[in-house]
């Protein structure tokens, strides 16, 4: 079976983590977590980097360090993971779901304007499969209603947009804007670190509050003295040292990842019944996930066409579930199913073939072949 996604790792990432292991700091501390958040964050452009048990805590940190009222709402895209849905009502926040483009599959300033209300607080746009949203109009919507940004760049290592904000274009990455982002090392992602994850920042001041909640916010001038609750999601120097060896070659590992999508694009053009993913002239994509869509007038929804791919040994995933389907979700809801017609039709029928940093050639070859045969 070919997998959907194999990490791909070097003797440098060995060599860290047995100098984590040899020297004993294994935990919460030692010098590969300062190098990982400061080398990460300066790829991003960014000043100050908190690294996290994972990408979810990163979105919960994200939220809470902005100290959002009770009750405040945080417009964001139906089509993500339920992670950016948690990270708001963990903080006592009301997620507001927004549909998608229906190519980039990316959240827009068009779907984000009529939810704003009197109570919208923040707005959290995710880049979708490695495709960055278009960020400048969601930035200026932001400032013209005096709105946080929380920029959900999990599954965008390294992808780009060209903004234009101040006149000049200028390619930026992902991880670069609003006032927080957070990024995911789950074991799929470009740089992964088993689990773990970050939150990027300029803001000083924001940096040290998910500092110190991050850590039980135990006071600096006080151990085991507590103003207030914390949480426990703290990093380990492994973690990092893990990451910070993937983060030294990242001009290698996205180009391997645009290599890839680019022999997939080539080899599966010009099948009918099938939307491949696209790449905005302002955007520079990562394609964490090379995900396609089957048309209905194939017969065939995405778990219908995935099953006939497993029989022919690839392995798939389903795209993202609408948070407005969750069932756990239902109380958030204030729009009907009608509202998000791309949502439900791209995750009806989209799914994503494997992607794996360790996915050869001749994996992929195999797997164009069994694509042309089901549709053939």
């Amino acid at each position: 079976m070919i997998p959907v996604n194999e990490p791909l790792f070097g003797e440098k990432e060995l060599a860290y983590v047995t100098d984590c292991v040899r020297t004993g700091w294994v935990s919460s501390a030692g010098k590969y977590i300062n190098e990982f958040e400061e080398k990460w964050s300066a790829y991003c452009g960014r000043k100050y980097g908190v690294a996290v048990a994972n990408g979810t805590v990163a979105l919960q940190l994200a939220v809470a360090a902005l100290e959002l009222e009770s009750g405040s709402e945080i417009i964001m895209p139906s089509f993500t993971i339920i992670s950016c849905a948690a990270a708001a009502i963990y903080n006592n926040c009301i997620p507001v779901f927004a549909d998608c483009d229906p190519e980039t599959w990316c959240i827009t300033v068009d779907e984000i304007v009529p939810g704003i209300t009197e109570k919208t607080r923040a707005i959290m746009p995710v880049h979708i499969y490695g495709h960055p949203a278009e960020m400048d109009p969601i930035i200026n919507v932001a400032k013209k209603h005096g709105l946080a940004v929380i920029e959900d760049a999990a599954e965008a290592h390294g992808a780009e947009y060209l903004s234009n904000c101040g006149g000049k274009e200028t390619w930026k990455r992902c991880g670069s804007f609003g006032d927080v982002s957070c990024f995911s090392f789950y074991a799929n992602k470009l740089v992964t670190t088993g689990e773990g994850g970050m939150l990027v920042t300029d803001n000083g001041q924001l940096a040290e509050r998910a500092r110190l909640l991050r850590n039980l916010a135990f006071e600096p001038d006080r151990r085991f003295h507590h103003a207030e609750l914390g949480f426990n999601f703290r990093f380990t120097n492994i973690q990092a040292a893990l990451g910070l060896a993937q983060v030294e070659r990242m001009d290698e590992i996205i180009e391997r990842k645009r290599r890839m999508a680019n022999y997939y694009s080539n080899n599966l053009a010009g099948i009918d019944g099938l939307q491949l993913p696209v790449e905005r002239d302002w955007a520079r994509s990562v394609y964490w996930m090379y995900g396609i869509v089957i048309h209905e007038d194939t017969g065939m929804n995405a778990a219908q066409f995935a099953a006939k791919l497993k029989e022919r040994e690839v392995d798939t995933r389903p795209f993202f579930l609408g948070l407005h389907a969750q069932p756990a979700l239902k109380s958030y809801m204030n729009f009907t199913e009608n509202d998000f017609p791309v949502t439900n039709r791209i995750a009806r029928q989209g799914l994503y073939l494997p992607s794996g940093l360790a996915l050869t050639e001749e994996q992929q070859a195999v797997v164009c072949k069994a694509v042309r045969e089901v549709l053939s």
